[in-house]
């Protein structure tokens, strides 16, 4: 009996012509070593392996031994009554609790003890329960399967069609298991956040000062907003990154919400001295995946500055061409590997070949070479990213953080809607750096958002007290 877990989607089950029901695979197969004995996406085996040829034999025995015992005079149902049981057991599996009428209509039309009776007469209608069961796959499937299904509907030939239906039925127990996977995952989240936040009390409770780091941390980023804040406009659209001096925020603060001192904490985390050992405890579980962003923020931040750089000096020619900026992506990303540890000859590196690549596709396009002089300073420009205080890379740093706390307050899509100078180039790699923070802190205030409203009492004045919990927010 062939495995229901295997399973591939069927390219033409309907061609009676080939004899077999060949799947769309990306490994070369055998024209007819398809259908339901097709590997399963969890575990598979190339077909030139000793145990992926055992299988496929096995498998293509079966089916031939099915059709023989078909084709023989009088017909020997004994294969078929197995394969129409397991069909039955599949179908069931695929109904929801709430489903009893169709429940005792599978069970009534595959009623083994009658079919086997049937079979012992020789009036088996093998033809007729395969339209039935196709009935049923065509009410039970989900749309994606509709095709495959009505594709089914085509063959004739008995063993390709109960093939056929094996094989489809598979994928149909497969989306089945997705289903229930997704119907599963919000009551898991719910679940995890819930022990995560006890486990955490039950440390509190024996450890009175384990929120002294967490407290710390959003009162400084209470008192980075009301020296210095770097608010988010309302509207995205704003690509402004002028700041008010302290002077002019003392004049007239903005006032702090929850969200607000939050979001400024939660960048602050990107700039972590690695040598400060006061790291937030509600944190701590996520410390190693915040060095990971800071890591490809600041990956960005050298990939951006050396776009914004290098269009400087050829313009929008060629950097209106999307395959010359993916290439110099591609260039820039792999030069940069290394760039904590040897900052300056990574640098020296990649101004060499963007010069180069600029020079070659200024000749590719027919126009002016750069002069040894503009040679010379887009050069020395690129090198001089290997400095923390480039005005360039500076500039570019301040804009990324930006773009993130706008995601914070906005979300990752309005805040793509406008993006500053300089970074819409990086558009894409911002989108899933963006998305990355957004859900990281997002999962980290519904855990802790108890902890962090109490907190927040305490820094926030009762004129701008709080109106939600951060939990809810």
């Amino acid at each position: 009996m062939p495995d229901v877990e295997e399973k591939v989607p069927l390219k033409d089950p309907g061609d009676t012509q080939s004899g077999s029901c060949e799947p769309e695979t990306s490994v070369p197969t055998q024209e007819d070593q398809s259908g339901p004995e097709a590997h399963p996406p969890q575990t598979v085996l190339p077909p030139s392996s000793l145990e992926g040829k055992v299988k496929e034999t096995m498998h293509n025995a079966f089916w031939d031994h099915l059709k023989e015992q078909l084709s023989a005079a009088p017909p020997d149902f004994s294969c078929a009554l197995e394969l129409l049981k397991e069909i039955k057991e599949i179908l069931l599996s695929l109904l929801l609790p709430r489903q009893n009428r169709l429940r005792s209509e599978i069970e009534e039309a595959l009623d083994v003890d009658l079919l086997k009776q049937e079979a012992e007469r020789g009036a088996l209608n093998v033809p007729h329960l395969s339209k039935y069961i196709l009935n049923m796959m065509a009410l039970l499937c989900a749309p994606v399967r509709d095709e495959a299904v009505q594709k089914l509907e085509n063959i004739t030939d008995p063993v390709r069609l109960l093939r056929g239906i094996f094989q489809v039925l598979g994928l149909m127990k497969m989306d089945m298991v997705n289903y229930t996977i997704q119907s599963l995952q919000p009551h898991l989240q719910e679940h995890s956040i819930w022990y995560e936040r006890a486990k955490f009390q039950e440390l509190l409770n024996k450890q009175p000062g384990l929120l002294d780091h967490t407290t710390k941390w959003l009162t400084q980023a209470a008192a980075d907003l009301t020296a210095l804040p770097l608010t988010c406009p309302d509207n995205p659209n704003s690509s402004s990154m002028a700041c008010p001096s302290p002077n002019e925020a003392a004049n007239s603060p903005e006032p702090l919400s929850p969200a607000m001192v939050l979001s400024q904490g939660f960048l602050n985390l990107l700039l972590w001295d690695p040598e400060n050992e006061e790291f937030p405890e509600t944190l701590l579980m996520d410390r190693t995946w915040l060095q990971e962003l800071k890591s490809q923020l600041q990956q960005l931040t050298i990939l951006a500055s050396v776009l914004l750089v290098a269009s400087s000096f050829s313009g929008n020619v060629l950097f209106g061409s999307p395959q010359f900026v993916d290439k110099l992506k591609r260039i820039t990303k792999a030069l940069t590997e290394e760039f904590n540890s040897r900052p300056e000859e990574a640098m020296l590196t990649v101004s060499e070949q963007v010069s180069q690549e600029i020079h070659q596709s200024l000749r590719n396009m027919g126009l002016a070479a750069l002069s040894s002089d503009n040679t010379a300073s887009l050069i020395g420009q690129l090198q001089n990213i290997a400095t923390k205080e480039n005005c360039v890379r500076s500039v570019i740093d301040q804009r990324i953080h930006l773009f993130l706390k706008c995601c914070l307050v906005l979300g990752v899509q309005r805040s793509l809607l406008d993006l500053p100078g300089g970074l819409t180039l990086i558009e894409a790699e911002l989108a899933e750096l963006g998305q990355k923070f957004v859900n990281l802190t997002h999962h980290n205030q519904q855990v802790f958002g108890p902890y962090y409203t109490e907190i927040l009492k305490t820094l926030i004045s009762p004129a701008q007290a709080l109106e939600t919990e951060v939990e809810s927010l």
